[in-house]
């Protein structure tokens, strides 16, 4: 798969150098950067595929250090066009280790610029506060001999020392192009930061998205459920369509600034919390092919590595402790990067669970992650996951568990050991300190759709269809097959879709969990109480 043609348009001239600021105001944003990307030419440090993670060219918040790669020597855009034909896209917020107070700003930019930078105010006409950014530039060698060098720019800023509950109003930019001028002050948007004191709120979840129509459908929808966060759970943009892992896979850098515009929409406002999957693993940028993880991302920092596992942090939202794993460590069907960590992220999780189950402020405790531990889709469940996690899930009594990678909506009901604890029906509500836990495959998020095993109809509110049994699988360590009788499986559903979930705080604090498909329908919902 290659990434749709994004040349300049027919019949417009074509200059030795820049674009013509008239010019640029008619070029949508992806068709700037690939006017840039080739009309400029750049002189590069020549590096090879293993030691490509961007280097980062100014410092933001006392970093200054590069990664895998020395900054590159290429010539500004600024040097060579107007730096107001240089327009900022792909806008996208991520929480630091503390939502209350910490905001991560990104976004991507078609050609280097100088000083870029954040303004943030409490009113859109005063943006007063000036954060300083860093670039952090991706270079992806020639693939394959059938695509090109390739080379990326990513701007991160962090803003620390913010109120808690408090709306904050912000513009991105660089010298030449600030968003308080009149110009472009249609591009300022807005974040909230999380209340100083648990209140009810709304976050969704889903993975497997990719570049098309029905992930954009879904962003939609997405959008209209007013959401606090987005937990991603891997298989982000699909630039891999291979996902081994491999540096044989197939590759189209470019597909993510087609990614990154499309989310824009939700992404600028609601932060985008992403974690790893297969087709994540990007091979060609080191350490274990998350380098052009780091280098698109600004992930809170509160994992145990986060610069070799930038997919494992957590954060605390309200009255909720919310845990991302990168399942690639764990993996049996994918083992490109089984035990990358040596058993440090595992050890990492059972200590993170245990703070927060004694924290007396965290009622429930989400963990997402891509590969599923029980479904019964394509790639049915991983039995690495099961062996690694699912004892300390069950340990820690852990309220839900969201993941991805199966493109299908399949919930289970309440496992304990291995087997239904308790049956959960739709509508139904469960305790996870004696029932046992939920899991949930939210892998409809745009991506093409699986489909569940031959004769195994889908279950979903308003189309119930109940089954005994079904035969399906889990991989094993030898990435064999061993097939298993399934009993748990509560509702399916082949379609597009995501999770909606409602935390509730007060004296009996529950989570409200509604699955909704891509024309806002809803089609499964329960109810996670402790102590109930």
């Amino acid at each position: 798969m290659t990434a749709p043609s994004r040349g300049t348009p027919p019949g417009l001239p074509v200059p030795d150098v820049g674009i013509p600021e008239q010019l640029a105001r008619r070029l949508s944003m992806p068709e700037q950067y690939e006017y840039l990307r080739t009309k400029l030419t750049r002189r590069r440090t020549l590096v090879t595929a293993g030691a490509v993670a961007g280097g980062l060219l100014t410092g933001c918040s006392g970093s200054g250090t590069t990664t895998g790669r020395s900054p590159s020597p290429s010539v500004t855009a600024t040097e060579r066009v107007p730096a107001s034909a240089v327009v900022p896209f792909g806008r996208h917020l991520a929480f630091g280790a503390d939502p209350k107070t910490q905001m991560r700003i990104s976004w991507q930019l078609p050609a280097a610029v100088k000083k870029p930078f954040v303004r943030v105010g409490l009113r859109p006409e005063e943006l007063s506060r000036r954060v300083d950014a860093e670039i952090r530039d991706l270079y992806t060698p020639e693939l394959q001999g059938v695509r090109p060098a390739f080379e990326q720019y990513y701007v991160h800023a962090a803003l620390d020392g913010l109120k808690p509950g408090t709306t904050y109003y912000y513009g991105v930019g660089h010298e030449g192009f600030d968003p308080a001028a009149p110009a472009h002050r249609g591009t300022i948007t807005a974040f909230r930061t999380a209340p100083a004191r648990p209140e009810r709120f709304v976050f969704t979840a889903f993975g497997d998205q990719g570049v098309s129509k029905d992930a954009l459908a879904n962003d939609h929808v997405l959008l209209r459920e007013s959401p606090a966060f987005h937990l991603h759970a891997g298989d982000i943009c699909y630039a891999d369509t291979t996902g081994h892992g491999e540096k044989s896979d197939s590759y189209d850098p470019g597909f993510w600034d087609l990614f990154l515009k499309q989310n824009e929409l939700v992404a600028k406002s609601v932060p985008w919390m992403v974690t790893t999957g297969n087709h994540d693993m990007e091979a060609w940028y080191s350490p274990d092919g998350y380098g052009g993880q780091v280098a698109r991302w600004s992930l809170p920092d509160s994992g145990f590595d986060p610069r070799g596992a930038p997919g494992v942090y957590s954060f605390v939202y309200g009255n909720v402790g919310v845990v991302a794993l990168d399942a690639n460590d764990v993996s049996y069907e994918i083992p490109a990067n089984l035990g990358h960590t040596d058993g440090r992220q595992t050890k990492w999780l059972d200590m993170r669970l245990r703070e927060l189950r004694a924290d007396k402020s965290v009622d429930f405790i989400v963990v997402y992650f891509h590969h599923c531990a029980y479904s019964t889709s394509r790639h049915a469940s991983d039995g690495g996951v099961r062996a690694e996690w699912v004892p300390l899930f069950a340990k820690h009594q852990v309220d839900l568990v969201i993941n991805g990678h199966n493109h299908a909506y399949e919930r289970t009901d309440a496992i304990k050991n291995g087997e239904v604890g308790r049956p959960v029906p739709i509508g139904g509500s469960t305790d996870p300190t004696r029932d046992g836990i939920v899991y949930v495959t939210a892998g409809g998020g745009g991506k093409e759709l699986y489909a569940f095993p031959p004769g195994v109809k889908d279950s979903y509110e308003g189309k119930v269809h109940d089954l005994d049994s079904i035969e399906s699988f889990r991989w094993t360590k030898s990435k064999d097959r061993k097939t298993e009788v399934v009993q748990w499986s509560r509702v399916r559903y082949t379609g597009f879709s995501f999770l909606s979930v409602e935390a509730e705080t007060g004296p009996r604090p529950r989570l409200k969990v509604s699955a909704l498909a891509q024309d806002g329908r809803r089609i499964d919902h329960f109810e996670v109480r402790r102590g109930a």
